[in-house]
């Protein structure tokens, strides 16, 4: 059963009565830590509280200090620790560490204890986990053909984006995912108290960018042999074998041009643009081949639901999003569409075009200059194009007898619906299309702080499951960077106010 759960009150009184003997006896010693002491002073653990509670069994010894194991691994993740043992053991002989997280030396927790609070928080079949973790399995080489810069793998599947926004559409998701909690609690202690604080913004018009990474496993690829083929002089045999990580498969990282042995991590996130910070928003961890396009369906279906009380209006992605199931998706959940055209796909449309268009879905006058965007009608549900010459745009048209006599000149309208694709609420290359755009690399730049900023590969970690909720650590401290900015908060500062009033 889930023990005693100190609230957070309880703990920022303790962490300022505790922490104020070190200051004032050594000031350096606390002054090295002000940053994660202004996070865990402003981290409320308390609504994972009713969340956790229904995963602990109602008998048995109760589990002592969570909220203190959670609070461990976030300042684990700021101090840049990749080992648990390793964790442990500084602990063993830091009393201010074990003091930020609330615990006495004494008390602090064994190893055992966090891999514990970790395989709780995956909710898939314990059993049936080991069983899959000690079999056999095929062996896998690395793929000899390499692909192209910034190319990535094909679905393996080439309807499945298809298959799965039919899925969406009907309000259906995988609600029997293992990740389904940790992501509640991501959004339960970083997600939501984030937006509280306005980091999001406007929670009911917010714009996202989605984007997946190469995270490496900590596995190796070639396995345990368990085959006598050694033994027969075979040393190159395909042989089943025995894997540390089984779950991970080879992938394509476009960027670097090379293979990895891993998974893909895909991320929802929002820019903030008074602030200019990168926030996450949602997560998933899936196999290294799946193409973004497939995550990118999952990953907006679960977090509509996951965020039922957010409205998405736009989605920005790179040009693996761009297919018409996509368009479709976002068009029946009203959310614009910023996705630049695939180079590969660029001028193949559904249907004939109504008008002359180029590759970008722009009118082409009759003289073949660009017609102007003159704005989308949500009344009429169309966008309006004025003659460039009118516009003064261009000083001469060798058209102007022939075309619209009216000094306003001539207008073309275009519908959405013809092509949803190529014909974007937001016009392509339009003012507001490209600044949009350019919030869209928020993804990389989130990814950035997760892989590199907190060292996720760092860790040399095992599984889909424990890279998962390293993830969601380094996650949630991005976002406390981000509410420390916003609010200016320093505990430092705050306990020298402390001292000063006593005095």
């Amino acid at each position: 059963m889930l023990g005693y759960w100190r609230t957070h009150s309880e703990y920022q009184s303790y962490l300022v009565k505790n922490i104020l003997p070190f200051y004032k006896q050594n000031p350096n010693s606390v002054m090295q830590y002000q940053d994660a002491l202004s996070k865990l002073y402003i981290l409320d653990l308390d609504p994972l509280n009713p969340i956790l509670a229904e995963y602990y069994s109602n008998t048995g010894a109760p589990a002592r200090d969570q909220p203190e194991l959670i609070r461990s691994f976030i300042l684990m993740s700021e101090c840049k620790e990749h080992s648990i043992t390793n964790w442990v053991k500084t602990l063993s002989h830091n009393e201010i560490l074990c003091t930020m997280i609330g615990l006495s030396l004494s008390d602090i927790h064994n190893v055992g204890s966090y891999y514990d609070l970790i395989n709780r928080m995956w909710l898939a079949d314990s059993e049936m986990e080991r069983h899959y973790e000690k079999s056999l399995h095929n062996f896998r080489r690395k793929p000899k053909k390499k692909l192209g810069k910034n190319q990535k793998q094909p679905p393996r599947h080439p309807e499945i984006v298809n298959k799965l926004v039919a899925l969406a559409l009907q309000g259906k998701t995988f609600e029997s995912r293992p990740e389904l909690l940790m992501q509640r609690f991501f959004a339960a202690i970083g997600v939501e108290p984030a937006a509280e604080e306005g980091l999001y913004g406007d929670t009911g018009n917010l714009r996202i960018s989605g984007d997946g990474t190469c995270v490496n496993s900590g596995g190796s690829s070639y396995g345990n042999k368990k085959c006598e083929c050694v033994k027969k002089g075979i040393y190159n045999c395909d042989c089943p074998r025995k894997y540390s990580d089984p779950h991970a498969r080879w992938g394509w990282d476009s960027y670097h041009e090379q293979w990895f042995y891993g998974y893909t991590e895909y991320i929802l996130s929002v820019y903030n643009d008074k602030m200019k910070c990168d926030l996450p928003l949602y997560l998933r961890m899936v196999q290294a081949p799946r193409h973004d396009s497939v995550t990118a369906v999952i990953s907006l279906t679960e977090a509509r639901k996951l965020y039922s009380d957010f409205k998405f209006d736009s989605f920005c992605g790179d040009c693996a999003h761009d297919n018409y199931p996509t368009y479709e998706l976002l068009h029946e959940w009203s959310m614009k569409a910023f996705i630049p055209l695939n180079e590969k796909n660029k001028g193949h449309f559904t249907y004939p075009p109504h008008v002359a268009v180029n590759a970008d879905g722009v009118p082409i006058c009759m003289d073949g200059h660009t017609m102007v965007n003159w704005g989308f009608n949500k009344n009429r549900c169309r966008i309006k194009y004025r003659c460039p010459l009118a516009t003064g745009k261009i000083d001469s048209c060798s058209c102007k007898q022939d075309c619209s006599p009216s000094a306003y000149g001539r207008c073309i309208y275009i519908k959405p619906t013809w092509d949803l694709r190529l014909f974007t609420v937001i016009p392509r290359k339009s003012d507001e299309w490209v600044k949009q755009m350019k919030s869209r690399t928020t993804s990389e730049r989130v990814n950035k702080r997760i892989l590199n900023d907190y060292g996720l590969e760092n860790s040399h970690t095992r599984g889909k499951k424990r890279l998962f909720w390293w993830s969601l650590i380094h996650s949630i401290n991005v976002l406390l960077d981000a509410r420390l900015k916003a609010s200016g908060f320093n505990f430092i500062s705050m306990i020298e106010e402390t001292m000063c009033k006593a005095a």
